[in-house]
């Protein structure tokens, strides 16, 4: 079997769902920035990849359509450039990443992209018109079950307070302010945002500008401020907006090449895609997956946590981030994540309470900063999961080239 190589990854500022830089730039260009740029990034000309593979967890309205194949034509990408739309939900943007790289290693394609698109303001979570079946709401609800009551079941479940999850989310925000500001999100884009805009005569015109920072961090979050905050999904609950993920617009892309490839376009590697795995959990306590997918990945592979030098576990949720770092051991030894500790090896640059979780997107998005960070710190073996809406986790592993 052929091994399949990530050559350039890269991603979009994250934004605000509604009030952030990217709620009136339509998704199909944010794609296509991060797709054109990965490409000139390596130097590639584009009738050289075969194949575009998006990841989007409500792939309708302007990310319908198979938006795959639509940016293809976007990007001007020849017409045998082929495309296509898969959806995971949480993990749709990895699962994009490892289908090509699973292509690739079965020798079927050499050169292809994956990556993954979310516009949570112009697509709402749930879609335009969700149509839950009726006969399985009555014998299996939780099937379709809020994410929110999820994080709040991990909650009870399992002993995690509400202190756990503002302090998590407190440390998440510090360390996405320290990357801000020391220029240390290397992967990410300056994007054009559009903003329609009115002049004294009352009429509209577009304004366009380069979006180059993740405009959802919260520099001055305190403790204080977080235990303030009520919460958002039970009366008398813990989980809070302030301790869970933003609903955020993004996209990120990967382009991923067979060793032949490599050779033939003279290029240098970044990782490989050493594996790949799902697996399924209780649909009502979704946010546990990674406590299941990571281990399952280390069983597979032959391989122990403590030989990975750095994982990137979406923070969906503050409550599930936690529960599956105690059942990992990571928890307790809290230099392993929190912003004060040069020891951290969990998320180390902010996670998605801080950063945004573009749903379809976020797989991709967790690549690019895993590629990031492992090659700052000469990490060997690096680690990206997340929980999956319906009840599943999923996890990657990646390995640093020389």
């Amino acid at each position: 079997m052929k091994e399949a190589y990530i050559v350039t990854s890269l991603r979009t500022p994250g934004c605000r769902r509604g009030k952030g830089a990217f709620a009136q730039t339509r998704p199909e260009d944010l794609l296509k920035t991060v797709i054109n740029e990965v490409v000139e990034q390596t130097g590639l000309e584009k009738q050289a990849v075969e194949d575009i593979m998006v990841g989007c967890s409500f792939p309708e309205a302007e990310q319908g359509l198979n938006i795959g194949r639509v940016i293809s034509q976007m990007c001007g990408f020849p017409d045998t450039t082929t495309g296509a739309t898969v959806n995971r939900f949480c993990s749709s943007g990895l699962e994009a990443i490892a289908l090509q790289a699973m292509r690739i290693k079965s020798g079927m394609c050499d050169v292809a992209i994956g990556g993954g698109i979310e516009s949570m303001t112009i697509v709402p979570m749930g879609g335009n018109l969700p149509r839950p079946h009726p006969q399985m709401v009555k014998e299996n609800a939780d099937v379709y079950i809020s994410m929110g009551a999820t994080a709040e079941n991990v909650a009870n479940r399992y002993n995690v307070t509400r202190e756990m999850q503002d302090e998590f989310a407190y440390h998440s925000q510090m360390k996405a302010a320290n990357a801000k500001q020391k220029n240390l999100y290397k992967e990410l884009v300056p994007t054009p945002a559009t903003k329609w805009v009115e002049d004294a005569e009352g009429s509209w015109a577009p304004k366009t500008w380069n979006q180059d920072f993740d405009d959802g961090i919260r520099e001055n979050t305190t403790m204080e401020g977080l235990g303030k905050l009520r919460p958002a999904f039970a009366a008398n609950g813990s989980v809070t907006a302030g301790n869970s993920s933003q609903t955020t617009d993004g996209a990120a892309a990967t382009l991923i090449m067979s060793e032949e490839a490599v050779k033939k376009y003279n290029v240098k590697p970044i990782a490989r895609l050493a594996y790949y795995t799902v697996t399924g959990v209780r649909a009502d306590e979704m946010g546990v997956g990674p406590a299941y997918a990571i281990p399952k990945l280390m069983r597979e592979t032959g391989m122990k946590l403590e030989d990975v030098g750095i994982f990137e576990v979406n923070e969906a949720f503050a409550s599930q981030a936690i529960y599956c770092l105690q059942q990992m051991g990571m928890y307790d030894e809290k230099s392993l994540w929190t912003s004060d500790s040069d020891k951290r090896i969990v998320n180390v640059n902010g996670g998605a309470i801080a950063l945004g979780h573009p749903l379809g997107c976020t797989g991709a998005k967790l690549c690019s900063q895993l590629m990031t960070e492992m090659q700052a710190r000469g990490v060997k073996w690096g680690v990206e999961s997340m929980c999956i809406g319906g009840g599943m986790g999923a996890a990657g592993l990646f390995e640093l080239m020389e």
